[in-house]
């Protein structure tokens, strides 16, 4: 899983498949985001999941979940 929301579940959450609606809507409802060169929105993925949540995102409730380096996939 990535660690950026898809274009579709940023169109899923925005309502819009434009990038210019989904950075207004972003924009108006308070969302962070970043834009890559394309001028398409890019927002985290537990950002928005907490924004999703109804929890004020913040550096200390932030933090990813813990993970562990899997080799199994390497050849």
């Amino acid at each position: 899983m990535s660690e950026v929301l898809a274009d579709v579940e940023i169109a899923a959450i925005t309502g819009y498949q434009i990038p210019s609606r989904q950075i207004e809507w972003l924009n108006r409802n308070g969302w962070q985001h970043v834009l890559t060169a394309a001028r398409r929105p890019v927002v985290g993925r537990i950002y928005a999941r907490l924004k999703l949540a109804g929890v004020k995102p913040s550096a200390s409730n932030a933090v990813s979940e813990t993970w562990t380096l899997d080799l199994a996939r390497v050849n």
